[in-house]
């Protein structure tokens, strides 16, 4: 989810002012680039969804973010159409046994690698509970199914959510932490860019069963700085810090199972 201030602050105010005014640009005539147009009638049956179809979200935890959820994009599901893009994901599907904290993180340090579900949606509801819920300084919601179409109704084909590791936590019990690299665009108006920036997923196991029953990310930088670089690029690097250094490749199997004698 696209980070914001935490708390109302002169400077979010300031964003949320300038944030209104670039999603709205595409609908005078008068600024609207070839590209633009081009989008625009491509969606003008399928105006911006109200405030009524993101009741999956429990709670927004900042009125910038609450502000701009009113310019995302439709999904073809929401536009009418005849298409569920998770229709692929069942998730219904029985949960996987409980396994050590150690074989968990590296299970899903695998499945992450391949289908980096934190931007693509694409899920494998196995390792999580049905009582899973999931908050970042944007947003907090609840179920496996509402996290996965959230991001996948967020974020653009193109971004990437580029896994740096996987590991049990050793400070917090029953926690697995993932880094990792996020980058490409968000579809908010016409589309923001997002400058690469390192995360911080906590996903809580819960004891008894071994699943997945909580996920919190963070970020390195403020929420200020994501949303003035995606707005405004060209301070990347002079007001608002770099871009997050790429992310070397690895080799990532999924664990072997042991075989039972």
């Amino acid at each position: 989810y696209l980070p914001t201030m935490a708390y109302p602050s002169p400077l979010s105010f300031l964003l949320l002012i300038v944030a209104a005014a670039v999603v709205s640009l595409p609908t005078c005539s008068s600024f609207q680039t070839a590209q633009t147009r081009t989008l625009l009638s491509r969606h003008q049956h399928t105006p911006l969804f109200s405030k009524d179809e993101m009741s999956n979200v429990d709670e927004y935890r900042n009125g910038v973010t609450e502000f701009l959820s009113n310019f995302m994009q439709r999904t073809p599901q929401e536009a009418g159409e005849d298409v569920d893009p998770l229709g692929y994901i069942d998730f219904s599907a029985p949960k996987v046994g409980k396994m050590s904290l150690e074989k968990l993180a590296a299970t899903l340090d695998a499945e992450l690698y391949e289908k980096e579900w934190f931007v693509t949606g694409n899920v494998n509801p196995i390792y999580f509970g049905d009582d899973f819920q999931f908050q970042d300084p944007d947003v907090k919601l609840t179920g496996i199914e509402d996290y996965a179409r959230g991001v996948k109704k967020l974020f653009s084909e193109d971004s990437r959510a580029q896994i740096i590791s996987c590991e049990v936590n050793t400070a917090i019990p029953n926690t697995i932490t993932v880094t990792w690299r996020l980058s490409g665009g968000v579809n908010i108006g016409p589309g923001l860019q997002i400058k690469p920036y390192i995360c911080y997923t906590d996903l809580t196991v819960d004891e008894v069963t071994g699943l997945v029953v909580f996920q919190e990310d963070k970020f390195d930088i403020p929420g200020w700085d994501i949303l003035l670089s995606a707005l405004f690029p060209f301070l990347i690097g002079k007001v608002t810090a770099p871009p997050a250094p790429e992310v070397e490749p690895r080799v990532v199997k999924m664990p072997v199972e042991e075989k039972k004698l």
